[in-house]
Formats: structure tokens, C-alpha cells, sequence
């Protein structure tokens, strides 16, 4: 076992031990949806002043607005009644380390994990590689406040999601925790 396996299997056992929030609803008290980044120094909830049971909070790599995160919003809508949506990215994401061809050439030439230098990716190897990432889309981007504008847009447009459902865009500096709002991506989600 891991260190870590151990480490939550402890702290679920305390965490349970004084658990006293059982019994909420389903539906997120707050009526909204946040889509966001995997990114570990990003807790959505704590950093937008929500509780637990207040939002759904949907994470990927990125906080990109695929088809899967556009399925899980308009869950979020049509069967627990969110009312609003939140993109949010963040500086310093690894989203706009790569790209798409480097992530193909890397998974060709192996599984194990790859380390980023001064030129580029490296790879240590291995004889296990795959050509199957080049079916992938890994939905890189080289700038944050455009994939914003981007995810917005795509959400706004999409056939499943109401007009009267604002979609809003921010990126979330990691190095302050502070929130800056993306006029353009929010100007493109406004309610139709």
C-alpha cells in the first residue's frame, strides 16, 4: 500500500468520526455549476465561499468545456435545477505546457511519466507506448483568457443548454487565490 492509501484511509476515519452534514439534498443549494481545472491547488469550494451541498463543481484537465463537462452541466440543470454556470480557469495550468502532437509523441513512446526541461518534454522511455493518444483530443491551449472565451462560447451555443442560463468566465491566479473575471467570456455567456 501507499503512503497516501494510508493517509486517507486514517483521515476519512476522523473525518467521519465528527461528520454531522448527512442529510442534504441532491439539488446544490447555491443553484449553480462550476467548471474548472483538476488542478490540485485550486479547492473550488473554499475559494469562491461555498459549503458543502452549495454547487456542483465539475473538474478536467484544463477546465475545458468538453463534451463530457457539457454533459455533466446539463445534468446539472435539467435534473437538479442549477440556474447558472462558472468557467474557471487558472494561471500557471499545464494545459499550456504541451500540445497536441506532443502528447502523442510522448504516449508513443511510452506510458511512463514524462518530465518537462528547459527544451521541451522528455521522456524516459519505455516498451509500452501507445498510438492511441493521437484519438484523443487533449484540448491544449496557449492562452488561459481565451480558453475561457472559448468554453464559454461553447457552452453558451450548445443545443442543450437553455438561453436563459448565464455562463460566466474567470481565471483564478494559484499564486493569490484571487478571481479575475473574463469580460469577454462573460459578455459571450450572458443569458439570451
Amino acid at each position: 500500500m501507499s503512503g497516501n492509501y494510508d493517509h486517507i484511509k486514517r483521515a476519512n476515519d476522523d473525518y467521519a468520526a465528527s461528520f454531522d452534514r448527512g442529510g442534504k439534498p441532491i439539488p446544490p443549494a447555491k443553484q449553480a455549476a462550476v467548471l474548472t481545472c483538476m488542478d490540485a491547488r485550486i479547492m473550488p469550494a473554499e475559494a469562491l465561499g461555498f459549503e458543502l451541498g452549495d454547487v456542483h463543481v465539475i473538474r478536467n484537465a484544463g477546465g475545458r468545456a468538453s463534451d463530457d463537462a457539457i454533459r455533466s452541466l446539463v445534468i446539472s440543470h435539467k435534473l437538479l435545477g442549477t440556474k447558472e454556470f462558472y468557467v474557471i480557469h487558472h494561471t500557471d495550468c499545464g494545459m499550456g505546457m504541451f500540445d497536441q502532437a506532443t502528447m502523442e509523441t510522448l504516449l508513443e513512446s511510452s506510458l511512463n511519466t514524462a518530465t518537462p526541461g528547459a527544451d521541451g518534454w522528455s521522456d524516459p522511455g519505455g516498451e509500452d507506448g501507445s498510438q492511441e493518444g493521437r484519438f484523443i483530443k487533449w484540448l491544449t491551449f496557449s492562452d488561459a483568457a481565451e480558453a475561457v472565451t472559448e468554453g464559454v462560447t461553447r457552452i453558451r451555443n450548445h443545443k442543450l443548454v437553455p438561453g436563459r442560463i448565464p455562463v460566466y468566465g474567470f481565471i483564478y491566479d494559484v499564486d493569490t487565490g484571487k478571481l479575475a473575471e473574463i469580460e469577454a467570456a462573460s459578455a459571450a455567456g450572458r443569458a439570451r
